[in-house]
């Protein structure tokens, strides 16, 4: 059965939600959003957020795991069929690239959280960091099994590989602020994981596990 008009207004209206959501909290935190703003740039009013989805903290919650949850499951999918570590160590890294590159709102939310110490971060989205993790964990293992990668710890693989991204994508602005103070190749980078930086990260991460 196809989707209804209704269902497809529906979803729209909670993708406009999701959309605004993210930009807001990505830039006031969980604590300084408002809903009033969130509905104002949704093109929605209170109402409709509360009917759909929730109260601003299930809203947080819900943004978060539909970014961080739908992305685990499709790079989960394309990893099947691949059977050397080291191809599905890049499938890995591309699709955490490609989730950073679709959701710019994501890596200011997170870097809060983290200097936060997690004050506000969902139960849901622990559960969803913890699939990640442990999906590395599983490739870096077999790969050390197979002995092709060394023995590392996956969490400082992680750090290294998702504390850079999201470095990269939030220092932006200050990168464009204070041009002037760069070298002329920092100067050159944009706000973008391109694909020519997305193989540099691939390369740099292989060469730190490869034997």
């Amino acid at each position: 059965m196809g989707t209804t008009s209704a269902e497809s207004k529906r979803n729209k209206t909670i993708r406009r939600i999701f959309t605004a959501a993210a930009k807001v909290f990505s830039e006031s935190g969980f604590a300084g959003a408002r809903m009033d703003e969130i509905a104002k740039r949704a093109r929605v009013n209170k109402a409709t957020i509360y009917y759909h989805i929730g109260d601003k903290k299930a809203l947080y919650a819900e943004v978060l795991h539909t970014i961080i949850g739908e992305a685990t499951e499709q790079f989960m999918d394309d990893l099947q069929g691949n059977e050397s570590p080291e191809k599905r160590l890049k499938v890995y890294i591309g699709g955490v690239i490609h989730t950073m590159n679709r959701n710019p709102y994501l890596a200011p939310i997170m870097l809060r959280e983290q200097a936060s110490g997690g004050r506000n971060l969902p139960e849901v989205i622990a559960g969803d960091f913890a699939r990640i993790i442990s999906v590395l964990t599983e490739i870096l293992e077999e790969g050390e099994k197979q002995g092709v990668f060394i023995k590392t710890t996956s969490f400082i693989i992680h750090s290294l590989f998702i504390g850079g991204l999201m470095f990269y994508q939030s220092s932006y602005p200050v990168r464009s602020r204070y041009s002037n103070f760069l070298p002329e190749p920092v100067k050159k980078l944009g706000a973008d994981l391109t694909d020519e930086i997305a193989r540099e990260i691939e390369n740099l991460i292989l060469k730190a596990v490869k034997k």
